[in-house]
């Protein structure tokens, strides 16, 4: 029986079959009238599958997507062979009309209701399947390795001329290090010996200026008694004077 009221796309079911994991495919369903069509989608193993807007009602000339998911396997497959199968039903409704209109009588055979049924077999693909490499591809692989291996000596080669030009740096710098060190003990070795030295002249001038201090003070003393002497010869010979 040929489909007047809906357009299914695909005519099956290719879902990518992979071990614990969930897959899912779209179909596409398509009014071709100028009515309003329901629409009805089951599957023989409802447990297995899910179906995204399993029913709903197609306004003419319109069209939507149906996601169809399978839950993740637990057993391995020899083979793809599956043995599941989708029915599609529709039903045209009166103009104009709504989810609200959707009831389950509408799919149930009655005098003067068409329902067209449309069915798709599952088919299961592989997940990942395996890309071809071409003849040509490897003919080049296999002439690109012996390029491939000069290249890779050519590196070996630039990596020891590179160690040994470091090698040849850090000696070059810690002789550098070296001599710096040596010149910065010589002089600390001068500056050992030239500090006694600087100490004995600074203890002498010290010395020096004792010793000016002294003589500066007894010359004073001496000074201060002679004036002292003179001044009472004077008064004395002064009183003299005055008793005579």
């Amino acid at each position: 029986m040929s489909n007047t009221l809906l357009r299914v796309h695909p005519s099956e079911l290719k879902i990518p079959y992979e071990y614990k994991r969930k897959r899912s495919c779209c179909m596409q369903l398509t009014n071709k009238t100028n009515q309003y069509v329901a629409y009805k989608v089951k599957t023989t193993n409802p447990r297995k599958y899910s179906v995204r807007h399993a029913c709903g009602i197609l306004p003419p000339r319109s069209s939507c997507d149906i996601t169809v998911t399978m839950q993740a396997p637990v057993e391995m497959l020899s083979d793809y062979h599956c043995k599941d199968k989708f029915l599609v039903q529709s039903v045209a409704v009166g103009y104009g009309a709504t989810m609200r209109d959707f009831v389950p009588e509408l799919f149930t055979k009655a005098p003067g209701r068409v329902i067209e049924e449309f069915k798709l077999r599952v088919v299961y693909v592989a997940a990942n399947p395996p890309s071809p490499v071409p003849e040509e591809e490897e003919e080049e692989e296999e002439d690109a390795s012996p390029q491939s291996e000069v290249m890779s000596h050519g590196v070996k080669m630039t990596s020891v001329f590179d160690a040994v030009t470091v090698s040849t740096l850090t000696d070059r710098s810690a002789d550098k290090v070296s001599s710096a060190e040596g010149v910065s003990v010589e002089s600390m070795l001068v500056a050992e010996r030239e500090y006694p030295v600087e100490e004995n002249q600074k203890l002498q001038q010290q010395m020096e200026l004792l010793r000016a201090a002294r003589s500066s003070q007894q010359g004073f003393s001496a000074m201060f008694v002679l004036l002292v002497f003179m001044s009472s010869v004077c008064i004395g010979h002064f009183m003299k004077q005055i008793k005579v």
